[in-house]
C-alpha cells in the first residue's frame, strides 16, 4: 500500500513534470507579460466576513475517490457556485491525478467574478506566475510538501505578485512553519495522508495555535451544515468543499445550506 507521504511525494513530482512541460513552451518572459494583463482580487477579504465563507471547488476526479463528474464543465460549475453564493473557487490545475488543468482555472475565471484559488502542488515561483496569467487570485502551498524555507520563499513571492497564499497544514509542528513562513491564510487538512482517515476536530485542536488575526479556513470530509457550524463554532472563518458539491444534486443550494451555518 502507497503511504501517504509516498502519495504526497509523487503528486508534486507529477506537477513539477507537467510544469516541465508548459515552460519548454511557454516562457518565463511571456509569462510575466500575461500575468501583468491580470489584476488579481483579494481573496482574503472575502473569506473574513460576519458569516461562513464557502470555497467552492471544482475538481474532475482525485486518487482516492476516483472521478467525480464524467460530464466536467468548469463554465457551468463557476456560474452554480456563484449564484449559490460562495465566497470564492478552488480549481484543481493538476492534470496527472486530479483530471485538472490551467485551461480549467481560465475557463472558470471568464464565468465568475468571484476571487480563485489555484489548487495544486506548487513547489516552483514558475507556477505562482502560471496562476496570475491565468486569473488566479491565490495559491494553495502545501506545509508537508515543501522546506521550510521553500515554504517561506513561495509565500513571499507570491506576496510580490499579488497573490494570496493558503499555507496548509495538519499538525502542530506544520502550524508553526506556516506562521514562520509569514502566512496570513491558514487551511487546516483534516485529512491524514497517512492514513487517508478525516478527523474534523483538527480544526479545533489547532486553532488555539493560530492567532486569531489570521484567517483560517477548514479543508475536507465537510459533509453538511452540522459539520458547517461545528466548524464555525471552533472559530473557522470559511471551509473548502470539494467532494460534497460535486456529488450533489444542486450544488447551489448545497452552498446556501452551508454558508448559513
Amino acid at each position: 500500500m502507497t503511504s501517504g507521504r509516498d502519495l504526497l511525494s509523487r503528486l508534486v513530482g507529477e506537477s513539477v513534470a507537467e510544469m516541465k512541460r508548459r515552460r519548454a513552451k511557454v516562457s518565463e518572459h511571456e509569462l510575466e507579460a500575461r500575468a501583468a494583463r491580470y489584476q488579481p482580487r483579494d481573496f482574503a477579504a472575502a473569506l473574513r466576513g460576519p458569516a461562513l465563507a464557502v470555497i467552492a471547488e471544482m475538481k474532475q476526479r482525485t486518487p482516492s475517490m476516483g472521478v467525480l463528474e464524467t460530464d466536467y464543465r468548469p463554465e457551468k460549475l463557476a456560474r452554480t457556485y456563484s449564484e449559490g453564493g460562495a465566497a470564492a473557487l478552488s480549481v484543481l490545475t493538476q492534470e496527472t491525478s486530479f483530471g485538472g488543468s490551467l485551461e480549467h482555472l481560465e475557463i472558470a475565471r471568464a464565468s465568475s467574478e468571484l476571487p480563485i484559488l489555484r489548487k495544486d502542488f506548487v513547489s516552483d515561483p514558475y507556477q505562482l506566475l502560471e496562476a496570475r496569467a491565468a486569473g488566479a487570485d491565490a495559491v494553495l502551498l502545501i506545509a508537508a510538501a515543501l522546506p521550510p524555507s521553500q515554504l517561506a520563499s513561495l509565500v513571499t513571492e507570491a506576496r510580490e505578485r499579488g497573490l494570496a497564499a493558503l499555507v496548509e497544514v495538519h499538525d502542530e509542528p506544520e502550524v508553526e512553519i506556516a506562521l514562520a513562513a509569514g502566512a496570513s491564510l491558514i487551511g487546516v487538512n483534516h485529512r491524514d495522508l497517512r492514513t487517508f482517515e478525516v478527523d474534523l476536530g483538527l480544526t479545533e485542536h489547532l486553532r488555539a495555535l493560530i492567532p486569531k488575526a489570521l484567517t483560517l479556513v477548514a479543508e475536507s470530509g465537510i459533509r453538511g451544515a452540522a459539520d458547517a457550524r461545528r466548524l464555525r463554532a471552533v472559530g473557522a472563518d470559511a471551509i473548502l468543499v470539494g467532494e460534497t458539491l460535486m456529488r450533489a444534486s444542486d450544488p447551489a443550494a448545497c452552498i446556501r445550506e452551508l454558508a448559513s451555518a
